[in-house]
């Protein structure tokens, strides 16, 4: 901001440096505590706790916690956001209909924002917030917070809607005192296979491990999003559609939808050599490979393969896997790919855990969004402390210019022409008829929009 350089087309003009970064590869938009991440050294730290030992001593939920409040909770703390959040997980009549609107095959992203559009309509709060002139949730902490654990709440009952519907399931509603997780598998009716009763067991200790993997990602493309959103004082959940929004789009977690597709079309093993050198002749594109941050190996991948050998017998009926695998065999020693440092990312595989716990492909991308949303939105309650400041990103305009000296002098299309008449004692001329080019005085329109709105 103190460098400046003159006009050069008017000296007395001062204009301000303007750094064109396409992509933001270089600019940094915040100051944070809550997620570290190295590139080059492959490390993940939320808070200051590497990853690789909250996936070993924690679940999501503790993680959660940690982002959002700063901290790792005690039992009680986490028992209180559990009842918290199973709470606002009985959705009303209005987002069941909202949901049952859509045909059973409609793609799962639309919905997932009808639903949780369905739901800020009901909560009287979030609507509230574009009505008044003070601010809702900035430095009002509580406030903020109860709005997170709600559309948290929201958006994973959503997800939970749009399966039962896509599948003609009965939704179940939550435990009161179950984890986020669980109760997410049993209103989708992922239940104990053996009882019958509460979620499933595994799949809720493969997922609780996960989403670890993907609880926060520093300043992602969908963080961004809602910092941008947020920056305008609106509530959590218009942020959370923002993420949404960006979310789903396929250079970002619609990246998952798109490996999966293509390691589909590879089908074998023995054809990864062939798809590989059309990857270098750039007549394919693959997915889960690469990433802006990292120039050595994603540190989340190690954590998901420990998972697939967990879960080995569930991941190898699924043949693709066996794809994936050669993929990185062949990526790790081919010059092309070691040359550029392009090394797997979490994208690639963490797909296959979902489907080898059952889930369909409609569904995994929403459901990774959800283990993601929590992190962005504690993000956005880092905000809420400093001052107030709407983000408003510069441009280099590139296109035609003609300076003020140039133009000629136009008639307006709006310019007051006509006979004068009174109107509620004033007199003023009627647009648009005569030639007389004089204007009527701002003030007399001021009064007599004042009159008409008002009288």
């Amino acid at each position: 901001m103190a460098i400046t350089s003159p006009d050069p087309k008017d000296s007395e003009i001062v204009q301000k440096l303007t750094i064109l970064d396409n992509g933001f590869e270089n600019v940094a938009c915040m100051e944070s505590e809550i997620t570290l991440i190295d590139g080059n050294r492959g490390q993940i730290q939320y808070r200051g706790h590497p990853i690789q030992d909250l996936y070993r001593d924690n679940d999501y939920e503790d993680v959660l916690y940690l982002l959002m409040w700063g901290k790792l909770p005690t039992p009680a703390e986490k028992l209180d956001v559990r009842r918290k959040f199973a709470a606002a997980m009985v959705p009303t009549k209005a987002v069941v209909d909202t949901i049952a609107a859509f045909p059973r095959n409609s793609d799962t992203y639309p919905m997932c924002l009808a639903g949780l559009c369905a739901f800020m309509a009901g909560d009287k709060v979030i609507s509230n917030n574009r009505h008044t002139h003070k601010p809702s949730f900035h430095n009002n902490l509580d406030q903020a917070d109860a709005a997170i654990i709600r559309t948290i709440a929201y958006y994973a009952t959503t997800l939970a809607l749009i399966y039962c519907h896509k599948r003609k399931l009965t939704f179940t509603n939550p435990d009161p005192n179950g984890s986020l997780i669980g109760n997410l598998l049993l209103m989708m009716g992922k239940t104990n296979k053996e009882t019958g009763v509460g979620p499933d067991p595994e799949i809720e200790s493969c997922l609780e491990k996960l989403w670890i993997c993907y609880a926060d990602h520093e300043m992602t493309n969908s963080t961004a999003g809602i910092l941008h959103a947020g920056s305008t004082l609106t509530d959590p959940s218009s942020c959370a559609i923002a993420a949404l929004v960006c979310g789903f789009g396929p250079l970002h977690g619609g990246a998952i939808d798109l490996a999966y597709e293509a390691l589909g079309k590879i089908k074998h093993p023995s054809h990864v050599p062939a798809y590989i050198e059309m990857v270098k002749s750039k007549k394919a594109r693959l997915f889960g490979y690469g990433h802006r941050i990292y120039r050595t190996r994603d540190p989340r991948l190690s954590l998901i393969e420990d998972l697939i050998e967990k879960n080995r017998e569930k991941c190898d009926a699924n043949p693709l896997l066996r794809v994936a695998f050669a993929i990185d065999k062949h990526a790790n020693e081919d010059e092309y790919f070691v040359s550029r440092k392009l090394k797997a990312n979490a994208d690639l595989l963490g797909c296959f855990l979902y489907s080898a716990l059952g889930f369909e492909t409609d569904m995994i991308t929403a459901i990774i969004t959800l283990s993601r949303i929590p992190g962005g939105l504690a993000h956005w309650r880092e905000t809420l402390d400093k001052p107030i400041k709407i983000w408003r990103p510069r441009q280099i305009y590139t296109g035609d210019r003609t300076d003020d000296a140039d133009t000629p002098r136009k008639q307006s299309l709006s310019s007051n022409e006509g006979p004068l008449k009174e109107k509620h004692g004033v007199q003023v001329r009627e647009i648009g008829s005569g030639r007389n080019n004089s204007k009527v005085p701002l003030k007399v329109k001021a009064v007599l929009w004042a009159k008409s709105c008002f009288s």
